[in-house]
């Protein structure tokens, strides 16, 4: 957010913290609200993370993507949500100016999160448009190594935008004050690298998939016209799988956006029309909502993680070679 046209004394009355008006019954409520959130957010990606991770036949480039999202969304669930629900709660920031640096250089993880729902949009578009060549170039190995790169060049960009608005070094901040204070310049940038940049990627990308999802129901149909020989029943089962897995993804980068769109639209209209700080605060929970919505995701529309869930309840994911348990 870009605060610099606002002097100090401006700064500190937008900011300054009201005292509580809710009753101790209402406050207990809103933590133990808060703390059953958390537990979603961490227990259901935590599910993804072990299923993935554990079942060999889950290795694959498009559940490898999948686990990087369940990974930073399972740290926004441990190190992010925690801090901002208070930080809402109480209607002020309470951990000091060091933590603040902290908690935004943290919060980087969404970017990590967007741009792997982009590299998800990638990943369905070329395994639509040549199966081919994707199952040829694409293996799990390089794919750890696409995450790794994504992750480094995210954490990166985020320090430079910190380091570069006075974030690691010296700046006056107010009682109950956490906020980014970017320049012109960089809310420009961070504009482009964090949302335009990556949604324009997913949304032309997933716009090309269901064109190519539509032609391939319209094969299929053809198919099932025809003799069923053994070549061809392959081919009928892989376009259906195809089909299947970008449906389920689809529903994922859609539900995605939406929680997305809220913050962005919200900072962009923020000194048109004066909202109020905390009304900002309050979108930023929408940023994070989508790291409790992908585990249910999964579980209604992935059969193999219901299973993975149960296998994982019942502990027999401790049990001997129980990684190469049949879970498809």
């Amino acid at each position: 957010m870009n605060l610099t046209n606002f002097n100090q004394s401006d700064r500190c009355e937008l900011f300054s913290c009201p005292e509580r008006t809710v009753s101790s019954a209402v406050y207990i409520l809103l933590y133990v609200c808060s703390s059953a959130v958390v537990l979603l957010i961490v227990c259901g990606n935590m599910l993804v993370i072990i299923s993935v991770f554990h079942f060999k036949q889950l290795h694959t480039p498009t559940n490898t993507l999948v686990l990087s999202l369940a990974v930073s969304d399972f740290l926004v669930g441990i190190f992010v949500m925690p801090i901002l629900l208070i930080w809402i709660i109480e209607s002020c920031w309470i951990f000091g100016k060091v933590f603040c640096s902290i908690y935004w250089l943290i919060s980087s993880l969404l970017s990590v999160s967007t741009y792997t729902v982009a590299q998800i949009a990638v990943d369905r578009y070329l395994a639509l448009s040549n199966p081919f060549l994707y199952m040829k170039i694409f293996s799990v190995k390089i794919t750890r190594v696409i995450i790794v790169f994504n992750w480094c060049v995210v954490v990166t960009y985020n320090i430079a935008l910190l380091y570069c608005n006075g974030n690691f070094t010296s700046f006056a901040m107010c009682p109950g004050e956490c906020i980014l204070p970017l320049n012109e310049v960089w809310t420009v940038i961070d504009l482009i690298c964090s949302f335009i940049f990556p949604c324009s990627v997913i949304m032309i990308l997933y716009t090309r998939v269901f064109v190519i999802a539509k032609k391939h129901a319209t094969a299929i149909r053809e198919l099932n016209n025809h003799t069923r020989l053994k070549t061809q029943k392959m081919t009928l089962h892989s376009m259906k799988s195809e089909r299947k897995a970008a449906k389920v993804l689809g529903i994922l980068v859609s539900v995605f956006l939406l929680c997305l769109l809220p913050y962005f639209i919200t900072s962009l209209l923020f000194y048109v029309i004066e909202l109020q700080v905390e009304t900002f605060r309050k979108v930023l929970i929408t940023l994070y909502l989508n790291s409790i919505i992908n585990p249910f995701i999964y579980a209604l529309f992935y059969p193999w993680f219901r299973k993975c869930i149960k296998l994982i309840i019942m502990l027999k994911i401790l049990q001997t070679d129980s990684a190469l348990i049949n879970v498809l």
